[in-house]
């Protein structure tokens, strides 16, 4: 008994250029997708990938910008773990953070639930919780000034007239951290109260009269609903307000030293945070390999947390 070979169907000539038809047009396709993208992949390719690739060799170098780069291997790291302001700058950086993400999303969400309601005249209220985000930090500097000034300030004002002792703010190594925290809250608020509306007015509304109607209260139905329904939002917010408070620089460069660097971060430091220590050592003492090291232990940092808080989603957050 022989067995017969299998055959191989043939494909037939209308099939072959029909196939042949649609590869054609899918390479053409893929040049006119590439052609699209290609002014986001110069971009990303010469302003992301290059200077990151370039500052990790400047983190393994002796550079001042001003001669070529001297490799020198991992000697900015080891003098980096070994210097006593390094951890200082990062304890600041790490008090501030702790300090500021949760306080901000609270009071963020607060706000937010109370601009939910129906109430008239609701869109002056939600702009001008919205006006010091998109005001410049040298405004908020003289706002500040006004109310925290040593001599003439408006809260110590207040505190002579209860008849309590004047403080110093931000010129007190106790004072600085939490008003500069204060300062940045009252500034990002207002965006990070948008971010839970957004999520608020996802909320369906008959999840509220279900719970009405089997008793639950103002407080339950927030516990209850409310929380766990714009819990993606609140990831988002605390993924942000990390990130930003480990890049924080502007308004504590402008708090704390009026413009000039070599006052700001004080006073003896005790505000001193990582991208100001990054600024002052890179572009005022010219050590840019040193400060390459700092930014790429910065990212190394912000990369690590990113990663846990990813990981813990899943306890807390619920997606639909």
């Amino acid at each position: 008994m022989t067995l017969s070979k299998p055959t191989r169907a043939v494909p037939k000539r209308g099939q072959k250029l029909k196939s042949a038809g649609r590869s054609r047009y899918l390479r053409s396709e893929g040049r006119w997708g590439l052609l699209m993208v290609s002014p986001y992949l110069i971009h990303f390719i010469v302003f992301v990938a290059g200077p990151l690739l370039v500052s990790l060799y400047f983190s393994f170098s002796d550079y001042d910008m001003l001669t070529p780069p001297q490799w020198i291997g991992t000697e900015n790291y080891n003098k980096l773990f070994n210097e006593p302001l390094f951890w200082k700058s990062l304890w600041n950086t790490i008090y501030f953070a702790i300090l500021f993400v949760p306080l901000q999303t609270i009071l963020a969400l607060v706000l937010a639930v109370m601009l939910n309601q129906k109430l008239k005249g609701l869109k002056w209220f939600r702009m001008a919780h919205f006006i010091p985000v998109i005001s410049s930090w040298t405004v908020i500097l003289y706002v500040a000034d006004a109310i925290f000034n040593p001599r003439f300030g408006f809260a110590n004002s207040l505190l002579v007239k209860w008849g309590l002792e004047p403080q110093q703010w931000l010129n007190s190594e106790n004072w600085v951290i939490p008003l500069l925290v204060i300062i940045a809250v009252w500034k990002g608020i207002g965006y990070i109260m948008v971010l839970f509306l957004a999520g608020l007015q996802n909320v369906p509304n008959e999840l509220y009269e279900a719970a009405e109607m089997d008793g639950a209260g103002t407080l339950r139905k927030f516990r209850s609903i409310t929380v766990p329904l714009i819990s993606p939002t609140t990831f988002l917010v605390i993924i942000l307000s990390t990130i930003s408070t480990f890049q924080a620089f502007e308004q504590i460069y402008v708090m704390t030293g009026g413009g000039d660097i070599a006052a700001a971060g004080g006073p003896r430091d005790s505000s001193l945070v990582l991208m100001l220590y990054l600024y002052r050592e890179g572009f005022s003492f010219l050590h840019m390999g040193y400060a390459s090291a700092i930014a790429w232990v910065l990212f190394v940092i912000l990369f690590s947390l990113t990663l846990v808080q990813m990981k813990l989603q899943n306890r807390w957050v619920h997606y639909n």
